[in-house]
């Protein structure tokens, strides 16, 4: 499964122009942004109707991606090589989050959870775009995520925020992504 030339320049053209992409993960698909665009994260936030203090997930194609959002340097060897086991996988990591990170990202945590993907498509996008890109399913809040594009267009049919979703297959997860919390090794999903 590959993202084609034009399904991914649709997509890095919304990123790049504080645009809102839906997009395929392991289990169910994602609604995503630029992480460093107030605006764009801010139309997620509406698009979904979620509150901002709950904070959003980080996707990436590697950790590298990640260094400028999470502050892995507080963390010991031993965590640092638990994440990495787990890595690309379904595997969320609640990590310490850089001072800098807009609270539209961390919510009212000091802690961001991020995600190395094996996602082939969201792989691509990120490797593409040069940096993660927020992650949190595609459904209204309280609503089921959707799993396919049908499902998705059918949430949001005809939606202003939601710029382009890519025609591509989840991988068959059953369940989202576990989440661990990486200074006390806490399972939190």
């Amino acid at each position: 499964m590959t993202i084609n030339k034009h399904e991914l320049s649709q997509a890095l053209s919304a990123l790049t122009t504080q645009g809102v992409i839906a997009y395929p993960t392991e289990s169910v698909f994602g609604l995503g942004c630029d992480p460093d665009s107030e605006v764009a994260i801010q139309k997620i936030l509406d698009l979904k109707q979620r509150p901002a203090h709950k904070g959003l997930i980080l996707i990436a194609a590697n950790i590298e991606q990640l260094e400028n959002y999470a502050d892995f340097s507080s963390l010991s060897n031993e965590q640092l090589d638990k994440i990495k086991a787990t890595w690309p996988g379904p595997f969320t990591w609640v990590v310490p989050v850089q001072a800098s990170l807009s609270k539209l990202v961390s919510g009212d945590f000091d802690s961001i959870a991020v995600r190395v993907t094996q996602h082939p498509v969201v792989q691509a996008l990120c490797t593409e775009f040069g940096k993660p890109i927020i992650s949190t399913s595609a459904n209204l809040s309280g609503e089921q995520a959707c799993t396919t594009t049908q499902e998705v267009e059918q949430m949001f049919v005809n939606h202003p925020l939601l710029d382009y979703v890519i025609d591509q297959p989840v991988t068959g997860l059953e369940n989202p992504s576990q989440i661990h919390h990486a200074l006390t090794g806490k399972r939190l999903r």
